[in-house]
């Protein structure tokens, strides 16, 4: 740890390969290794790696887990029955806003794996334990762990050319479920839009993987193509598109909410109770350009607000996420104030590019 900062197992190894390193969330970690346009193209049409070992892994275990979970979260883990299977879901606030969002991976009634992001992990944590109260079940933070997520439409082959015993117990995993492989928990998962897997290993391991990996050509890939990536995919990146004060109605994440049952979970009645005046969009620029996050977007039917936005390198326009009246309707002209000037946008429908593929037109 240098001045305070929080270094991942990996940091060394990043080093050794020329890495501009930046803060995020308090952690020293590579945005680039020399081209973050090359490296977006390389998980676009190929394989690109990630050091993810700032996000935090949190085990669950206890007789209650499953009524905890239930009662924690606004998607429901009784939809999980078959080992390995995971689920997409926020933590909400009893006002509905979003705490963070996060991927719980269920093993047994009694036993879960929750992934949390970086910047709200200690944040996370001590409300799951707070919430705990009264429910049989123990949380255990797992920082002896490092993750690296493996990206792209070759990336299950190429680990599978790395690392070729693996391939028994991680090639029939369907997508949003995982597997223990030794030590090891290899999750058909990711954040780019692109097939591939997310693994866990030992922090003591991480180095001599990340190496073995890189020697099969997968590129080693930093942050700055990280958002690009998962801007594409119309993925949500907390604290811009989501936080305390907006609730997943308004988030477009009302698909992850199991609301339809008697459950009750912390936000329920909140959520209920609103009445949604905007609505999360995709926005693409309809001539050069870059779209920011705070850009304002002029709508007929009144302003909105950029959350998310870049250039795409897969389309090469300007993309974007945005916060808009509950009026507008996709496929509807709008202006994006760019620098004092109103700039033409058309409304469409997220995601923008998945799977290589371009979704807009």
């Amino acid at each position: 740890m240098l001045n305070n900062t929080l270094l991942t197992p990996l940091h060394d190894s990043h080093l050794q390969l020329g890495a501009k390193l930046v803060d995020f969330a308090g952690w020293d970690m590579p945005i680039h290794y020399g081209s973050q346009i090359e490296e977006h193209h390389a998980v676009r049409r190929d394989a690109g790696m990630f050091d993810v070992s700032h996000m935090l892994a949190i085990d669950l275990d206890g007789p209650a887990s499953k009524p905890y979970l239930r009662h924690l979260l606004a998607n429901d883990v009784a939809k999980l029955g078959q080992p390995g299977k995971a689920l997409y879901s926020c933590l909400l606030k009893e006002n509905g806003g979003v705490i963070d969002d996060l991927i719980v991976y269920f093993f047994t009634p009694d036993r879960y794996r929750i992934v949390v992001n970086a910047g709200t992990a200690e944040k996370d944590l001590a409300w799951m334990q707070a919430c705990a109260a009264g429910f049989d079940v123990r949380l255990a933070p797992r920082r002896d762990l490092a993750m690296i997520a493996i990206q792209g439409p070759n990336a299950r082959s190429k680990f599978w050319q790395a690392y070729p015993g693996s391939r028994a117990a991680s090639e029939a995993l369907i997508p949003f479920q995982a597997a223990f492989d030794g030590d090891w928990l290899i999750a058909r998962t990711g954040y780019t839009g692109e097939d591939g897997f997310e693994i866990a290993v030992p922090a003591e391991q991480a180095a001599a993987v990340w190496a073995q990996l890189l020697s099969v050509g997968i590129a080693p890939c930093g942050l700055g193509c990280r958002d690009t990536l998962r801007l594409e995919a119309g993925m949500n990146l907390y604290g811009q598109d989501m936080d305390e004060t907006i609730s997943p109605l308004e988030a477009g994440l009302a698909w992850t909410l199991a609301m339809k049952d008697e459950r009750d979970f912390i936000g329920k009645a909140a959520l209920l109770a609103q009445k949604p005046k905007r609505q999360m969009t995709g926005l693409l620029l309809l001539e050069r350009g870059v779209l920011r996050a705070h850009q304002t977007v002029r709508t007929s039917h009144g302003d909105g607000e950029i959350t998310s936005g870049s250039f795409s390198p897969t389309l090469q326009q300007g993309i974007a996420l945005a916060r808009l009246p509950l009026a507008v309707a996709t496929g509807e002209s709008v202006e994006v104030d760019i620098r004092g000037k109103l700039h033409p946008a058309k409304v469409v429908k997220p995601p923008f590019v998945r799977n290589g593929k371009s979704f807009v037109s």
